[in-house]
């Protein structure tokens, strides 16, 4: 009898190992990183590999530990019940449920997960060659059950979906971007980055690009002195040629092939033809998104294109640098004209520049103003306000006040932005 209490001890204890083994394991492979699991697989850990298998197949793994964990469990149970019966009549079922339940909690169930959530990673690289085995062994039950579970649910209508489309993946990373807190400028520059890697496919080139008003461009009826002096007075590399009419773009002017023509011509610079050394202008539609634009640039090996819209109208230009800078932000060198259009106040409040565009400021302040209806701060009061407003004006929506400073004609130049405590989303005059 004694021995017999022994045993059934003994195969108890082995039996809520291996249901922590099985707790464990779930939750591990569960919470497991599959990013840094793919970036061990790169770098040859087999182990990585295995696991990125069971990854591929979790509904099979989910159903081979939840089937050996429950049938270590019961049969634990069981043993437990029958032993105390034996010793304590039909009060030992009583013992048998009260302790089994403790057990099973504590040892079982809690201790192996509680470690398994702070060393995910580690676990499932130490456990995935056996969890290979256990799926590989239970694969005609999990299949078995998996069947009668999905014929189950398709009678209430429900179906099993595909995995995460790309949509519900951009949706993961974005989410996985703003979990990653710290208020250091690094940091902070990293989420910056990685939000605007993502948005490059929802951007229009109409948003970033230079509008036609300060595009800097030439004439190229003017003589070829006047050209080049022009040229090596302006801060860019690229400049549009127009001929009778601004929108009449017929190439765009390189300094340093001009620089080339005008080495090689010497001292007779009347006789260089300014269109003939430009290169071909590159219309693109305003509606291009900067990802595809971006693809484009690298194609072509171009930095430099013209924005058109439906009617062919001229309506800015874009470069490769525009579309870097929604990425890494600002670049500048010794030649850019510096219009920082962006200043802060005491109070907290942003002295901004019209043109500013809405994702520059959510991206210095972290703010969350919408930018579906307009790309600049100016065009987003306009939306709001559905008219142009007078100097002086207040307007308070998306739990920010804005105050018209100044306006040059039908343009709002300047507008004083304050975070509000409060959303309203009244205007006030």
């Amino acid at each position: 009898m004694d021995t017999y209490i022994l045993v059934t001890f003994g195969t108890i204890a082995i039996l809520l190992v291996l249901s922590a083994f099985f707790s464990g394991s779930e939750t591990a492979l569960t919470a497991a990183s599959p990013a840094r699991m793919h970036t061990l697989e790169q770098q040859g850990d087999e182990r990585a590999r295995v696991v990125n298998n069971l990854f591929a197949q979790k509904d099979r793994l989910i159903g081979a530990v939840l089937l050996g964990n429950n049938l270590v469990n019961i049969l634990a149970s069981a043993l437990a019940t029958s032993l105390l019966i034996g010793l304590a009549g039909e009060a030992g079922v009583a013992y048998a449920t009260l302790g089994m339940t403790m057990l099973i909690l504590i040892f079982a169930e809690v201790l192996p997960k509680t470690y398994a959530i702070h060393n995910a990673d580690g676990v499932a690289l130490k456990v995935s060659r056996i969890m290979r085995v256990v799926v590989r062994v239970f694969g005609p039950v999990t299949l078995t059950v998996q069947w009668v579970v999905r014929s189950t649910l398709s009678l209430f209508g429900v179906r099993i979906t595909s995995p995460l489309g790309a949509s519900l993946r951009e949706e993961e990373l974005r989410g996985a971007i703003e979990l990653h807190t710290g208020e250091g400028e690094e940091e902070k520059h990293a989420r910056e980055m990685l939000r605007s890697i993502l948005d490059l496919a929802d951007i229009e080139v109409e948003e970033i690009m230079i509008h036609r008003k300060n595009v800097a461009t030439i004439d190229a009826n003017q003589p070829t002195d006047k050209i080049v002096e022009e040229v090596l007075s302006s801060p860019y590399t690229r400049l549009p040629l127009w001929r009778d009419d601004p929108d009449n773009i017929v190439g765009v002017l390189h300094a340093k092939a001009l620089l080339r023509a005008v080495h090689t011509q010497k001292a007779d610079l009347a006789q260089l033809d300014i269109v003939e050394i430009a290169n071909d202008p590159w219309f693109i539609p305003e509606a291009t998104d900067l990802l595809a634009q971006l693809q484009a640039f690298r194609q072509r090996q171009e930095h430099f294109a013209i924005v058109v819209d439906e009617y062919g109208e001229v309506l800015g230009v874009v470069t490769l640098e525009d579309i870097l800078e929604e990425v890494v932000g600002e670049i500048a060198d010794e030649y850019d004209i510096q219009e920082e259009g962006m200043r802060t106040l005491r109070d907290g409040s942003v002295v901004v520049e019209g043109t500013v565009t809405i994702r520059d400021m959510n991206r210095e302040f972290d703010w969350r103003l919408p930018d579906e209806e307009a790309s600049t701060i100016a065009g987003l009061v306009l939306h709001e306000a559905r008219r142009i407003p007078d100097i002086g004006q207040v307007f308070a929506f998306h739990g920010f006040r804005f105050e018209i400073l100044h306006r040059q004609r039908n343009q709002i130049t300047s507008i004083k932005v304050t975070p509000l405590v409060e959303s309203t989303d009244e205007a006030a005059t």
